[in-house]
């Protein structure tokens, strides 16, 4: 499964691999939707997870968000490369974009995947199912141990978090501190090389 993902990435052009990403953060939304009408017996339920509260989102978000990438960082200059190898296809979502579309690419993704795994999932069905169909989600890395055990272990951090604070934005500000930071690193260590 994971070859022939593989071999349909690589005959995808940029411009179709990100309109790919665009459409599958659109069907997330959508599921979002649906799912949040079906679970929620209320919206107003729902807009109760959105505390705007600069302090606590820069600092829980923020600081989570950074450990994640210092932690991240230190595994990968101590385990083997092979161990990261996603077959190349987050240096294709990232490398090529500029600073300005890796920064809303970055902040859509957290948007909505923190809306549907944290707002919606979590919220009604627990941190357990949010967490395994965030893994799920990760098609990509069903069949990469050790990006799929990473995933899920990222997965219940953020989920913690968002039980800590109960603050979707403290979850999506880390999510996309994660993504830009490692994304940025990405685009320059492939400029580098």
């Amino acid at each position: 499964m994971a070859s022939k993902q593989s071999e349909i990435v690589a005959q995808m052009s940029d411009r179709q691999l990100i309109g790919q990403v665009y459409i599958t953060q659109g069907i997330l939304v959508v599921l979002s939707l649906g799912l949040g009408f079906w679970l929620f017996d209320h919206w107003e339920q729902f807009w109760k997870l959105w505390k705007w509260d600069p302090q606590s989102i820069f600092l829980f978000g923020g600081i989570s968000g950074l450990m994640v990438v210092v932690l991240d960082n230190i595994m990968m200059k101590v385990l083997p490369e092979r161990l990261y190898d996603d077959g190349g296809i987050n240096e294709r979502i990232f490398c090529n974009r500029s600073f300005k579309h890796l920064t809303v690419l970055c902040m859509m993704i957290a948007f909505t995947e923190e809306i549907l795994f944290r707002g919606v999932l979590q919220a009604n069905l627990g941190i357990l199912w949010a967490s395994i169909v965030f893994a799920l989600v990760h098609i990509r890395y069903l069949t990469k141990w050790f990006l799929l055990l990473s995933v899920v272990v990222l997965s219940f951090f953020i989920g913690w978090l968002f039980q800590a604070t109960g603050n979707l934005w403290v979850t999506i500000f880390a999510h996309f501190i994660i993504d830009f930071l490692l994304g940025i690193q990405l685009k320059y260590r492939n400029v580098d090389e």
